[in-house]
């Protein structure tokens, strides 16, 4: 499996954990960086991130010092559904009944073997659909609002 990955610099080496199990098991990480602690706009990762998974229609993983600021701005592409997850239930539920193309975590308030867990459960956990299709429709339908047909 092709998995979009990046963090700030609060991520850095907790990705790089993640990057070396998830190789490990035999996924192909697609890194969109950052590879250093110098302090990095977490906007622009997520960004990166989100592109990928949209352009390739894949799973992605983003990093933050909360993973707040960083699954705001992911969630600002369209098409994406980052969830932010504290604990492997709201991982699970994320994919179950959201049907969430990213997972966002937080490398200062969540410890490193619940990151993998958080992440593991994401990555093996597939969306139910039924009933979930209509919310998740609902959810999509929320971006077109507003929007006019140039765009703005």
């Amino acid at each position: 499996m092709q998995i979009a990955m990046g963090c700030d610099h609060a991520g850095v080496e907790i990705k790089k954990e993640i990057v070396q199990l998830l190789q490990n098991e035999g996924h192909v990480v697609i890194d969109c960086g950052t590879d250093t602690s110098e302090s990095v706009d977490y906007p622009d990762i997520a960004e990166k991130v989100a592109a990928q998974v949209m352009d390739k229609q894949i799973k992605g993983i983003i990093i933050c010092g909360t993973g707040i600021g960083i699954s705001i701005a992911a969630n600002k592409v369209s098409g994406i559904r980052a969830a932010l997850c504290n604990d492997v239930y709201t991982a699970s539920l994320a994919r179950q009944h959201n049907d969430a193309n990213i997972v966002a975590v937080g490398a200062r308030v969540t410890g490193p073997g619940l990151i993998q867990a958080i992440i593991q459960t994401f990555l093996e956990t597939k969306f139910e659909g039924g009933r979930h299709q209509r919310r998740v429709d609902k959810i999509m339908a929320l971006e077109k609002q507003g929007k006019t047909d140039d765009g703005i």
